[in-house]
């Protein structure tokens, strides 16, 4: 039976190292003692993700728990797992009195380096370094199963804890298989260096628009359309207009990959920020003044068979028949003229750039390899903001210059790599003003530091190699686009990404 003394010990042992194979040792032995009934809970513990989602408890009202500590560990996984459930569950009347006393009793029996784990563990301030891929590593050790069968099995049931009791108890991958109305965890694309070199590395290839839209995902029933977004989490309500257009199509079950967005009278793409606002909003007026156009570039599904394992050249074929005139616009097998022609016409219209996409590559979650590539005409990252400067000047009184990490790709902290106050708007500078206070951990009289927790989109004209920040590289004329609410952390770029980089025009 593992104690939460045992998850705290792996946990900090994991955060402690920089290498990989060290996490996925730690991990792999951990996960090798749990009974099957803590898998799961072990499982989201060390990621960061309990089981049972946001349980409704804030950063306030755990550090104000006025308890001693526990002077020996005595709760086990399976305690702690049932008392999560039990404060999840807790609502109405009486509710608060219920979770106070709940959080007592939890609270009450943890020791003093138990109750810094469970706080960090319940605001999302987890960085042990146990991401994703190191836990998919580490559950495929542990099961002595390939690799490849834990993440195909990942992928298609989107859930890494249910994933990992399947591997760990001698089950069967194979058998986890596509399932209508459970979200698939999306195909991602790697930096392309330019489209002449995409198109070296590809041939044959598709070529498509790059959107400045929201990703979804729609699975289609006779009776049912679910929409999800690229965390996998639902907006079916959010979105009735593209809930109707998918009903329409002229198939009976279909999944399909896609990006949506607002567009202007004129077809031009709005701001990436005013797509991301209906995904919160079911309000009427708000779905009339900003409709949502939907742009497929993949069918995974299409009446009653699977084609997550066929070539992306067949999945296009299935996809137009199922969509029609809601194909991304793009070529197949172009001619790099064309395919020249067709990114240029892709920026003119107002668009990111275009894709180019490996025509024999089935699909895979995550962004391994390089069958899909992105290419724009500047460099864009994706970043974390760990910190913020109290700006000069017209800017005083506002929170300003960023602090930028990027993503350890072991798993371990994020690493910074530079500072920006460039592309700012007046907009941005309030909003940061007003929201960076909810994630400070420090402050001086002239910066806040930031918990991991905020992504931004960084242009930039290259990177160098400079001994100033952490990272061991700083970027030049960068300049902020946009924040991504729609992205975690830990889809925030890595200081890999930027390490190959180095060099570039």
């Amino acid at each position: 039976m593992l104690t939460l003394t045992d998850v705290v010990a792996a946990s900090a042992e994991v955060g402690g190292t920089r290498s990989r194979l060290a996490k996925v040792d730690t991990l792999g032995a951990v996960l090798r003692r749990a009974e099957p009934a803590e898998i799961a809970p072990l499982v989201g513990f060390l990621t960061g993700s309990p089981v049972q989602g946001r349980i409704g408890t804030g950063w306030r009202t755990l550090v104000a728990v006025d308890l001693p500590p526990a002077t020996a560990p005595t709760l086990t996984v399976s305690q702690v797992d049932a008392a999560l459930t039990a404060l999840s569950q807790t609502a109405g009347k009486g509710s608060v009195s219920t979770r106070r006393q709940l959080l007592d009793d939890l609270f009450g029996a943890a020791t003093e380096p138990e109750r810094r784990f469970l706080v960090a563990l319940l605001t999302g301030e987890l960085r042990q370094g146990a991401l994703e891929g190191v836990m998919l590593d580490a559950v495929a050790k542990a099961a002595g199963t390939p690799i490849a069968a834990v993440r195909r099995a990942f992928m298609l049931s989107g859930r890494l804890p249910a994933t990992a009791v399947v591997a760990l108890t001698g089950g069967d991958l194979a058998a986890i298989g596509l399932e209508l109305h459970r979200p698939v965890r999306p195909m991602l694309a790697a930096p392309g260096d330019s489209l002449a070199d995409a198109l070296a590395q590809l041939t044959p290839c598709a070529v498509e628009y790059k959107l400045d839209g929201a990703r979804i995902q729609v699975h289609k029933t006779p009776d049912r359309v679910t929409v999800y977004t690229r965390s996998l989490r639902e907006i079916t309500d959010s979105v009735p207009e593209l809930v109707a257009l998918v009903h329409a199509l002229p198939c009976a079950t279909a999944v399909l990959d896609g990006e949506t967005l607002a567009i202007t009278d004129d077809g031009r793409p709005r701001r990436f920020q005013d797509t991301m606002s209906r995904f919160g909003s079911t309000a009427e007026e708000q779905v009339k003044a900003l409709m949502l156009h939907p742009f497929f570039f993949d069918c995974l599904h299409l009446d009653g068979e699977d084609l997550i394992d066929r070539p992306l050249r067949d999945r296009i074929e299935a996809l137009r028949r199922a969509v029609g005139p809601h194909v991304i616009p793009g070529l197949v097998d172009p001619s790099a003229e064309e395919a020249e022609e067709l990114a240029a016409r892709a920026l003119a219209e107002g668009h990111e750039g275009v894709m180019v996409k490996d025509l024999s590559s089935p699909y895979a979650a995550g962004r391994r390899g390089k069958a899909w590539q992105k290419v724009k005409p500047v460099h864009t990252v994706d970043l974390i903001v760990i910190g913020a400067e109290w700006g000069h000047g017209r800017r005083t009184g506002f929170l300003s210059n960023l602090h930028l990490a990027a993503r350890d790709p072991d798993g371990g902290p994020p690493i910074m790599v530079g500072k920006t106050f460039k592309g700012l708007t007046d907009e941005l500078l309030r909003w940061q003003t007003d929201h960076f206070p909810q994630y400070q951990v420090a402050a001086d009289s002239w910066s806040i530091q930031l918990r991991p927790a905020l992504v931004v989109e960084i242009a930039l004209d290259g990177v160098q190699s400079s001994t100033r920040y952490p990272g061991g590289l700083a970027l030049r004329f960068a300049r902020v686009i946009r924040y991504r609410p729609d992205k975690s952390p830990t889809e925030a770029d890595t200081l890999t990404t930027l390490q190959r980089m180095l060099g570039s025009p």
